[in-house]
């Protein structure tokens, strides 16, 4: 992606820095990405070890996305007020990998849970840091930014079925597990040394008087902000018109996303008796899909407002899930897998930027942490009760729910006010 395709006409642009920093925070997202996906492909097999039902592996997601709904909020408060946000995003990589290092030691289910929980305190320090992050550095096209942030993520799904499945045919899953921590601990520590003094800087604005340069240099290198000025941002916004109903919608969201992936490997590998590999093969094709929706969703959003596009990723996400449910077992289930890739993972950029536009400068990190962490409740509820439906009534009930979920987050897309910085472009 070229410096053009994201500077506004007649702005300076963003540095050559800005795009070396974007090029480190978009391979740290890919592996905070990694090992969720890695785990997704590795719960099959950690159930059958352990003589676990639907629900209890459905029991495992929840608690990871509990853990992580929990410590969002307080995650964004901690990165308004720090301000070092290439230390944060350091912490929050290492957080991610090293308790599964823990679990591949693990031999009772209390001790997956706990495991679990660790990983989702951790990986929820790293979108309240990043995503505000980037919407600073290119502030008039953060829909493609954000794009191309979340594409990281979709490397990171995608690669990581697929290597474990392969992986799989010589290793045991704990030995994955143990292997896997390598990556993501030698990326903590490039992210410490290049981003290590990284925080929200004001990014194009000439400090012609001595006052706004001892500024600038004040938030470049501490970034933070007093408790006084954080409380008067909060209040701030929570009067921001829409707020609940943007969280809400991104909420429902992320509860079809959570349940998806958590349940569709199991539907490969036991309804339709594809191997390790082709479970792998095609979780990778629903990442794929999503990488190529990302950055025309995000252009799209920058130019032709954020409300259109993403009431139809919703919509036509909510219309593929259905027909999955009347085509499962046949080719055309692993095509509709692609299509909903495709929108389902475009409208989580679009979201991202919404949120950034709606809400005060300086409270980019709550805010996110604010949405992140209705996100991690919806998943939290998610998983178990699709997991309590598919023991009941089998797995490809569980499409249903998410064909639901995903509807009403379109339906909450309806309810947000069209006010400043939403519903136009930049």
């Amino acid at each position: 992606m070229s410096a053009e395709a994201i500077a506004a006409p007649g702005s300076p642009g963003p540095s050559r820095l800005d795009y070396r920093n974007l090029a480190l925070i978009i391979t740290g997202h890919s592996l905070t990405h990694w090992y969720p996906a890695t785990f997704y492909m590795l719960l099959p097999l950690i159930g059958a070890e352990m003589g676990l039902s639907y629900s209890q592996i459905g029991f495992v997601m929840t608690c990871q996305f509990a853990a992580g709904a929990l410590s969002n909020v307080p995650g964004g408060m901690l990165v308004d007020m720090w301000g070092r946000k290439g230390q944060l995003m350091a912490l929050a990589l290492f957080w991610v990998g090293f308790p599964y290092l823990l679990m591949g030691f693990s031999t009772q289910y209390w001790m997956l849970l706990v495991c679990v929980m660790l990983v989702g305190i951790g990986n929820n320090l790293w979108h309240p840091t990043a995503i505000p992050l980037l919407g600073r550095m290119f502030p008039t096209r953060k829909g493609m930014a954000l794009s191309l942030h979340g594409m990281g993520g979709n490397v990171g799904d995608a690669l990581a079925p697929l290597a474990v499945g392969l992986l799989l045919t010589t290793l045991s899953w704990r030995e994955i597990v143990v292997i896997n921590v390598i990556p993501g601990a030698a990326m903590a520590v490039f992210l410490l040394y290049f981003l290590g003094a990284l925080s929200f800087a004001p990014k194009h604005a000439k400090s012609s008087a001595q006052s706004s340069t001892k500024t600038a240099v004040s938030e470049h290198q501490g970034g933070g902000q007093s408790l006084d000025s954080y409380k008067q941002g909060l209040r701030a916004l929570l009067r921001t018109p829409g707020l609940f109903m943007l969280t809400l919608s991104s909420s429902f969201r992320s509860m079809t996303q959570g349940t998806l992936l958590t349940f569709l490997p199991l539907y490969l590998a036991k309804e339709m008796n594809y191997s390790v590999v082709w479970v792998g093969a095609v979780m990778a094709l629903l990442q794929l899909a999503g990488f190529i929706a990302a950055p025309i969703a995000g252009h799209l959003s920058d130019t032709m407002g954020r409300r259109n596009i993403l009431m139809a990723c919703f919509g036509v996400s909510g219309v593929v899930l259905l027909l999955m449910t009347f085509a499962g077992g046949s080719a055309l289930f692993v095509f509709l897998i692609a299509v909903l890739g495709f929108f389902l993972y475009a409208a989580r950029p679009i979201m991202q930027a919404w949120m950034l536009e709606a809400t005060p400068r300086n409270m980019g990190g709550t805010a996110i942490g604010l949405m992140f962490g209705m996100q991690s409740a919806g998943q939290a509820v998610a998983p178990i009760l699709a997991g309590i439906i598919a023991d009941h009534y089998g797995l490809m009930a569980a499409f249903y729910l998410l064909a639901f979920t995903i509807i009403l987050a379109n339906l909450m897309v309806l309810g947000i006010p069209a006010t400043a910085g939403q519903d136009k472009h930049d």
